[in-house]
């Protein structure tokens, strides 16, 4: 399998290439953290203006944190490279002097793992539970998603599409590496986006977006932003898109939500390589193709 995608309208399976194997969701898990963190704010256990790690929990799902990323640390994609175990969180942190604010909270942006792992410790804490079993609880279970889980050991990723990266360790995504099959990242996010879990205000506030970049010519976009956990902006097909692309060593996903399309579908993408702008391609013009037919 070198590429998959699928097609949901309102929770309906309308395309589909190679969507039952597991694949590695990468960074789309941020939008599932972001979801979990929201439910505990629909039922009063946090709330996103309250500093928490320093800064408020908007700011950590925004990106807006001022903290740094590990991305950034050539250590670590070194380490990665080796097939090391995962540094300890508190070497990390050392590492890249995690904690340090590169500038005030909210007075900027910057893609931020580090923030992520926090939103990750923030959920565990006031769940009281492991983050699989928080997600699972919280978000999964009530979307209706059985197929996905957290991997934490290489072990776990057995049976999983992971490419040239098939001695991967799961825990050089500190913030948790969500797995399972594209058509259970196409279907939560299609639940999460059309109400099925967060009531509408907070669903309003997950996609209310910060910009962040200029329009990059590689890849689909007109004005990126970012909301909590939501990447959005104008595709180049002239629709409205919301969801979120990953990428880790050996493949990349891309899992969008378009809202003004008549109806609304949600398009996921998977292919193996580095290409984010071919998924993310894949993911917008599938849905294009599909209300052409």
């Amino acid at each position: 399998m070198e590429h998959s995608f699928t097609v949901m309208e309102a929770g309906v399976l309308t395309e589909a290439q190679g969507i039952d194997q597991p694949v590695p969701w990468w960074s789309f898990t941020k939008t599932i953290l972001a979801a979990t963190a929201l439910v505990l704010v629909r039922d009063g256990r946090l709330a996103l203006d309250r500093s928490v790690r320093s800064c408020p929990l908007r700011q950590l799902l925004q990106h807006r944190s001022g903290l740094g990323d590990y991305g950034d640390l050539a250590a670590y994609h070194e380490a990665v490279a080796r097939g090391d175990e995962p540094w300890p969180v508190s070497e990390l942190l050392e590492r890249t002097d995690g904690r340090r604010l590169r500038y005030a909270a909210g007075q900027g942006w910057s893609y931020s793992n580090i923030g992520y792992l926090m939103v990750r410790e923030l959920i565990e804490e006031t769940a009281g539970e492991d983050l699989n079993m928080a997600i699972s609880r919280l978000v999964l279970r009530p979307l209706g998603i059985n197929g996905a889980r957290i991997a934490r050991t290489r072990a776990e990723l057995a049976g999983v599409a992971m490419g040239s990266a098939s001695s991967y360790h799961p825990g050089w995504v500190y913030h948790g590496l969500a797995v399972g099959p594209l058509g259970d990242a196409a279907l939560l996010l299609d639940r999460l986006m059309t109400g099925a879990l967060l009531p509408p205000g907070l669903l309003e506030a997950m996609g209310k977006t910060h910009p962040v970049s200029e329009q990059n010519p590689r890849r689909p976009w007109n004005r990126p932003g970012y909301g909590l956990g939501l990447m959005s902006g104008i595709a180049s097909c002239g629709h409205k898109v919301m969801g979120h692309t990953g990428g880790g060593p050996g493949s990349v996903i891309a899992v969008y939500h378009q809202p003004d399309a008549a109806p609304p579908f949600t398009a996921a993408a998977f292919a193996f390589g580095d290409d984010v702008g071919q998924v993310e391609k894949m993911a917008f013009s599938r849905g294009q193709s599909h209300r052409s037919v």
